[in-house]
């Protein structure tokens, strides 16, 4: 794990490539990562792996682009662009997630996989196959994971209603994904009537996980719409900036109860409404 720091407000010559699906209207996937690496403050590239059809109301239809187009913008970007962090999203099929592997195989930088399996409506974001063996390929190669709890409890294939059973499945990813240095797991949906949310930072150490958990007030609004992907993306900028995972889970806490706070009031949509990242003030 790096431990080289930046001040806040320092340039650094680094930069993420976010690998996702697009939203058109702007709350989620591509638009949302792009966003969130400029409020705090890192350059951001993108490589396109689906299109959709889609609003605040849910997702209505999406269209995978070709795998070898998409590894071509792989391929190009980190050709020419100083990407030290790669954070993925929505793969769309498991075909364009072998790909997506395959041109990552010798990336050396961190790569921090948000498992984008399910929209919130429900509807499948992800074309399964019977072994998965894309998605298998590019977990196996990911340095961080940073699913919600139904995002977990698909790739455990458990059942889970409690934290402590929810912390310890991730901890069997780490078992099974000998590549993964953390998992961050965002609470949202463990105890979704709680006033507090609890969310947990899973680190591999040599003998037992290292665990840190941060808790903090629920925040209500129905501005929820592409909270993942910030999350998973503000934890990326914040890594590049500090090179902490313990830095960048709680800044990353930090960034995304601002952003939901300054959201609140947001009139946009019809449905679930997007997040305010252009009103985001902070300090990285």
């Amino acid at each position: 794990m790096s431990t080289e720091h930046h001040l806040p407000g320092r340039h650094t010559s680094r930069a993420i490539l976010s690998i996702a699906g697009s939203d058109p209207s702007g709350g989620a996937g591509i638009q949302a990562d792009l966003k969130t690496f400029t409020a705090i403050g890192v350059y951001g590239g993108a490589a396109i792996t689906c299109l959709t059809a889609q609003n605040s109301l849910g997702v209505d239809s999406c269209l995978p682009i070709d795998p070898e187009f998409v590894k071509k913008q792989i391929h190009l970007v980190l050709a020419d662009l100083p990407v030290s962090h790669i954070k993925t999203g929505m793969l769309g099929t498991d075909r364009i997630a072998r790909a997506m592997a395959e041109a990552l195989l010798d990336f050396s930088g961190e790569l921090i996989c948000d498992p984008v399996l399910t929209a919130s409506d429900g509807h499948e974001l992800f074309q399964k196959t019977e072994r998965n063996t894309g998605l298998q390929a590019l977990l196996n190669i990911a340095t961080v994971l940073t699913p919600n709890l139904p995002e977990l409890a698909a790739l455990t294939d458990q059942d889970l209603k409690t934290p402590k059973k929810a912390v310890e499945a991730a901890a069997t990813l780490m078992i099974r994904y000998p590549r993964l240095r953390a998992i961050v797991l965002t609470g949202g949906h463990i105890r979704e009537q709680a006033e507090e949310v609890e969310d947990f930072l899973i680190l591999r150490r040599e003998s037992t996980p290292e665990i840190h958990t941060a808790k903090h007030a629920r925040i209500t609004t129905r501005n929820t719409h592409g909270t993942g992907c910030t999350f998973a993306s503000a934890f990326a900028a914040y890594h590049l900036l500090h090179g902490n995972y313990q830095d960048a889970f709680f800044k990353a806490v930090s960034f995304m109860d601002t952003v939901l706070r300054q959201s609140a009031e947001l009139a946009l949509g019809k449905g679930k409404g997007p997040l305010a990242h252009h009103l985001f003030r902070g300090k990285a």
